[in-house]
């Protein structure tokens, strides 16, 4: 049996926020509690928002005790800022930083008996839905607003949680290209790499199946002809971008994602790297690692790329033009090939660990161990 969980509604193209009000009307709530990440509100991004609900006559109370890494603290922090409010719902605005956020506070709230984040982690057994969420990305690429994970720092541990629950999942999402305008490139490029890394490790995980393979091979395509136009800013870029991650977004979160995941995070929690950056430094490699495993899929990602001739290759020439393809990319959108300037020798062994424990490791293709992890941290040094 396969579960497919999504949105009960979801809004897309320039000028979508402006549905909010109806929603939050429509659903008889009356005050908003708005949570969003300080920088957003600093360059008036989160204002876009705020105005129309202004306008509207909403209520609402601004929350912004948010990391880029959330950490249990910030989520506690909300917690305590919810109940205080006397709010119904919450908008969250922003990358998967606040919207990440928002789901552990909207989990809490209406799941008290997990008010200790740390018990969230994994699948939580929660019974209650999460006050409900209208969620609205400011970035193209984590797809937080439709899917049912979230990720949550542990600073005390320098280790990211990753929870996985059904009754997390927005309510409402409202993808706007506008929302993402004024994204600087490096913030672009990393967050669409993560919409790559969404779309390509959901394609070949364990998990994969008929439904999720169409939507993962339309997200790497889109993706592929979007990305380098997003980064210049471009209209149809943002809005390529903007559709592409959600896509991505629908399968990955039904079937789960691999090791690239599981090591790109604790590269976030030890060293607070952008987590696009880590994903896309080590794609090429775990996707090189895992090729033995993936049968013929590699021959559709190097078509969805842009590879022209793939049904004539050969096996290892179609897994080497994927490859390849996603290289390029990278490298095109400004980012790293590899991690020197990032990790520390000496921090292996614990980063290799923490890749093996974390909850994406038992979907890749390819099982692995923490020594062939601890290989591919040190072929990327």
């Amino acid at each position: 049996m396969n579960r497919f969980v999504l949105n009960e509604t979801s809004y897309h193209g320039k000028g979508a926020i402006g549905a909010i009000p109806e929603e939050i009307k429509a659903r008889g709530f009356k005050k908003a509690f708005v949570a969003s990440d300080p920088d957003l509100i600093k360059f008036g991004v989160s204002k876009k928002v705020t105005d129309i609900l202004e306008a509207a006559g909403i209520e609402y109370v601004m929350f912004s005790e948010i990391k880029p890494n959330p950490t249990i603290e910030n989520v506690q922090a909300g917690v305590e800022a919810y109940k205080a409010a006397g709010a119904d719902c919450i908008v969250a605005i922003g990358g998967g930083s606040s919207m990440d956020t928002a789901k552990a506070i909207g989990i809490i709230i209406n799941n008290p008996e997990f008010a200790d984040v740390r018990s969230l982690e994994g699948v939580a057994p929660t019974t209650n839905k999460c006050v409900p969420i209208i969620a609205v990305p400011t970035t193209a690429g984590t797809a937080a607003e439709v899917t049912i994970n979230y990720v949550i720092t542990d600073a005390e541990k320098n280790r990211k949680m990753v929870c996985v629950d059904v009754h997390d999942i927005p309510v409402v999402a409202v993808v706007d290209p506008d929302m993402m305008a004024s994204m600087p490139k490096g913030l672009t490029a990393a967050t669409g790499m993560d919409a790559l890394t969404h779309a390509i490790e959901g394609y070949i995980t364990k998990g994969a199946w008929e439904l999720s393979d169409m939507f993962h091979i339309k997200a790497i395509e889109i993706i592929a002809k979007s990305l380098r136009g997003a980064v210049e800013n471009t209209d149809e870029g943002r809005e390529g971008m903007a559709l592409g991650q959600y896509v991505a977004g629908m399968g990955f979160s039904n079937v789960g994602l691999g090791i690239v995941h599981s090591m790109a995070h604790p590269l976030g929690a030890l060293y607070d790297t952008p987590h696009g950056v880590a994903n896309a430094i080590l794609l090429p490699t775990i996707m090189e690692y895992n090729a033995p495993e993936t049968g013929e899929k590699y021959r559709d990602i190097a078509k969805a790329m842009g590879v022209e001739g793939t049904e004539n290759m050969s096996v290892e020439e179609y897994r080497k033009a994927a490859v390849d393809a996603v290289k390029k990319l990278s490298a095109d959108v400004g980012i790293p090939a590899d991690l020197k300037e990032i990790v520390k020798a000496e921090d292996i062994p614990f980063l290799a660990q923490s890749a093996f424990d974390d909850a994406c490791r038992p979907g890749n293709p390819r099982d692995t161990s923490v020594e062939e992890i601890t290989a591919l941290y040190n072929s990327l040094m």
